[in-house]
């Protein structure tokens, strides 16, 4: 081996997401005038303005990412309601930090996981790249322009969020996470390794992986590439080899086949992961690692008869679903998509649509571990080089996920009936299928489907938005194309109220309203259970989000759609599901409404709706029977119930014998809190976060869901607030601060562990005539995410 031949370090990639100095507004650039400063324009390294590495931003505020900086607006009537009635505009974001001097002749490497919306990125004075998507993550090489030592490297970003990609709210700024990479001269490029394992058709496992290299030093590179696969208990279960070389400031791939004897399968029920480790070696010593995740699992759409896992049949039960959450944005914490692919499994969903956009990688990895089926989807369509490019980054990042069982190429675009649209669609697959031939492309079609030459005819299976009586023609038609719904429903309800009321902007939640396009929950699920043909839904939404506040506009300011709130509060569209997609051995009985009405009330009918899995329901008003009848597994069952204060109870039955009981009480004033953390433990990285609901109940402890006053939190100790939030889409209070109000009995804050921190959190929260309450939530010392300085 050469004496003077430097071995580096294994890949290491380092957090970039503290201490970042942000602008809110734009700077404009001084104009340009005079012979020197016009030279001295034209050349790399100088840039004016904030943009230049010597600017003074001694008075930006600090902060750390992920960021959304229109969360933090106030809300505002004459901004856009499709993006929630908050302002966008643009920002300006700057961070320095330094390079170990061993660190040179290293490849080095920027990454943006995503900024919303548009953003030019300079590096040490140097114009280094333009993104034009808020959902695409970006990579820059600055191995060549880095400086080391004493001498600080410097980030300016200008992020213009007034282009709109969708048309629902979509934040401003650095809404996901930085990262620096360090790697050898020779070394995997990023999303460089796909390693999809395939069953063959002698029943064998396979994993074809294979490994994108590049040289970035000035000599030949000859290589030697290992990939082992290990088990979740730490096991090296097999392994494969493969030599090559590669010329200078060049790529080569690498193909290499591991043999794998009878793996766990991954399931729904049991989501076992595998991990592959990809190592390159020179002179026998390794310079770069890259490990992934993978899954074991077969999928296979079939025109007859739907969805197969594994060659068993699923009826697809999904949703589709923005990225936003409440208090915090579109900068949601890692923790938080947990939180709510957890929620969704509650009601009996298991797939996700990304809707409308590519999203960030970790919630896909919490779709990987909780065993949620995923629809991936690009966000523009388009077939220029620019929008190709997008593309091809979506499936390369996300093509090792065993979670995606479909490749989306758009949703609902105006050319989808046409030859213009077939075309384009024919080469958008193509860019797919050049690098992932193991799952097949849709596109989210709203028209179209019967002309002679549309985009489904270009797609591998069909995906109907809000086209259900259009699944049986188009089978007869076409009964060897396999078809699903990839968008349907669209009911509008609001979590707590009972009466549709035009003025004061609510939606009654007995799953009786819906736009001209939509059906009601409890009618679209029939149409496609009963269709063996139709893979499954995607039901618009499981969340509510900000923006698209239809039927309304001002002061409603997020959608009515979802089978939750923004929070992931249950509406009655949570119940039903439940009760048509959880099986029966699992108990489902819920009403509503809830028992609390006002004395004029008393000998009124009430409207009582069960859900059920049951076969059949009994209802109770203070012992007294008001009825009983079969379940209707489809439209529930309703009760016309006259008012009186006291216990309303339900009783399902199977076989006649009593498997579930659901009671709600006519309760006292609310006169204390239960506050109830999603987890009681925090890592203290800066970066862990939970959900605390905060309930209202009376004296006897019974939750009163007709509460809704003014809150006052407080917290002390290792964690903060960083958002709350109570589900009220007319609600205008700031998401970010101390004072919130419960909406229908309930409200939720977001606590986030300090970095470097262990101990406890102590929130306790305060209302007029109430008894304060308080939580503690234990966090735990945690060697946290690498970082930079």
């Amino acid at each position: 081996m050469n004496a003077n031949k430097v071995i580096y370090a294994a890949h290491e990639r380092l957090s970039m997401d503290n201490g970042w100095k942000f602008y809110p507004g734009d700077i404009p650039f001084p104009e340009i005038k005079g012979q020197d400063n016009t030279y001295n324009n034209a050349k790399a390294g100088k840039s004016w303005g904030a943009a230049a590495p010597e600017f003074d931003d001694s008075h930006w505020r600090v902060l750390n990412l992920p960021h959304d900086w229109s969360v933090e607006s106030a809300y505002d009537s004459t901004e856009n309601p499709n993006q929630g009635y908050r302002k966008r505009g643009i920002g300006w974001y700057r961070r320095s930090f330094t390079l170990d001097p061993a660190d040179k002749g290293k490849h080095l490497e920027l990454q943006f996981d995503g900024i919303a919306t548009n953003c030019t990125v300079w590096v040490n004075g140097t114009l280094m790249h333009r993104n034009f998507c808020g959902y695409t993550s970006f990579y820059i090489d600055i191995s060549s322009m880095a400086h080391y030592g004493n001498v600080p490297n410097n980030i300016a970003i200008r992020v213009d969020a007034v282009p709109q990609e969708g048309w629902w709210y979509e934040g401003a700024g650095i809404y996901r996470h930085t990262w620096l990479v360090k790697q050898s001269p020779v070394h995997i490029i990023t999303d460089g390794v796909f390693a999809q394992p395939i069953k063959t058709h002698a029943g064998a496992w396979v994993i074809p992986v294979e490994a994108t290299i590049e040289n970035s030093s000035k000599t030949n590179a000859g290589i030697t590439v290992v990939s082992s696969v290990w088990d979740n208990s730490g096991k090296r279960v097999a392994s494969a080899t493969a030599n090559g070389t590669v010329q200078p400031l060049d790529q080569a791939i690498t193909h290499l086949q591991i043999q794998v004897s009878n793996p766990q399968l991954w399931t729904l029920e049991n989501p076992v992961l595998y991990t592959v480790q990809t190592i390159i070696q020179q002179d026998g010593r390794p310079t770069d690692t890259v490990s992934t995740t993978c899954g074991f699992r077969t999928i296979q759409f079939r025109a007859d008869s739907g969805f197969f896992l594994n060659d068993q049949w699923v009826k697809i039960k999904g949703t589709c679903n923005h990225q936003d959450h409440a208090g915090v944005g579109v900068a949601v914490p890692d923790a938080l998509w947990d939180f709510r692919i957890k929620k969704l499994k509650e009601i009996g969903v298991n797939a996700n649509r990304c809707s409308h956009n590519p999203p960030s990688n970790e919630f896909l990895e919490a779709c990987d571990r909780n065993g949620i089926l995923v629809m991936d989807e690009n966000r523009n369509f388009n077939v220029s080089p620019e929008y190709q490019r997008q593309l091809e980054w979506m499936v390369r990042r996300d093509r090792n996920h065993p979670s995606i069982i479909l490749w989306s190429v758009f949703n609902e675009e105006p050319m989808q009936a046409t030859e213009n649209g077939y075309e384009m669609v024919r080469r958008m697959s193509a860019v797919v299928k050049r690098l992932d031939t193991t799952r097949p492309v849709t596109a989210a079609q709203s028209d179209g489907l019967f002309t002679p030459l549309n985009v489904s005819d270009a797609v591998d299976v069909v995906g109907f938005n809000y086209q259900q009586d259009s699944y049986e023609p188009y089978h007869k038609l076409h009964p060897n194309k396999p078809i699903t719904s990839s968008e349907d429903v669209s009911g509008l309800m609001n979590r707590g109220e009972y009466v549709n009321d035009p003025v004061k902007h609510t939606l009654a939640a007995y799953d009786e309203n819906k736009p001209g396009w939509g059906e009601i929950h409890r009618t679209a699920w029939k149409k496609i259970a009963e269709k063996p043909y139709v893979a499954g839904c995607f039901i618009w939404t499981g969340f509510d989000y900000r923006g698209e506040p239809q039927p309304f506009e001002w002061p409603s300011a997020s959608s009515s759609f979802g089978i939750m709130d923004v929070c992931g509060f249950p509406k009655t569209a949570y119940y039903i599901h439940q009760a048509q997609w959880v099986p029966a051995s699992q108990p489902v009985l819920h009403f509503m409404p809830h028992w609390n009405w006002p004395a004029d009330s008393i000998g009124k009918k009430i409207k009582v709706m069960v859900m059920s899995n049951a076969d059949k329901v009994k209802l109770v008003l203070n012992g007294k029977l008001i009825g009983e009848q079969q379940v209707d597994p489809y439209m529930m069952n309703n009760f016309e119930v006259p008012y009186h204060p006291g216990t309303l109870e339900a009783f399902g039955y199977k076989n006649n014998k009593q498997v579930s009981h659901f009671v709600a009480e006519t309760t006292g004033e609310p006169v204390k809190l239960e506050l109830i953390p999603y987890r009681d433990t925090l890592a203290g990285n800066g970066t862990d976060a939970t959900p605390v609901n905060v309930m209202v109940r009376d004296a006897k402890g019974r939750p009163v869901e007709t509460a809704n006053m003014k809150l006052v939190f407080e917290i002390s100790g290792a964690g903060t607030i960083i958002g709350m939030g109570n589900g009220n889409h007319n609600n205008h209070e700031p998401e970010k601060g101390n004072e919130y109000s419960l909406y229908n009995g309930l409200a939720q804050v977001i606590i986030q562990s300090k970095a470097n921190s262990q101990g406890q959190v102590v929130l306790t929260v305060k209302g007029e005539g109430l008894q304060t309450a308080s939580v503690v939530i234990i966090v735990k010392e945690t060697v946290g995410i690498p970082a930079v300085q």
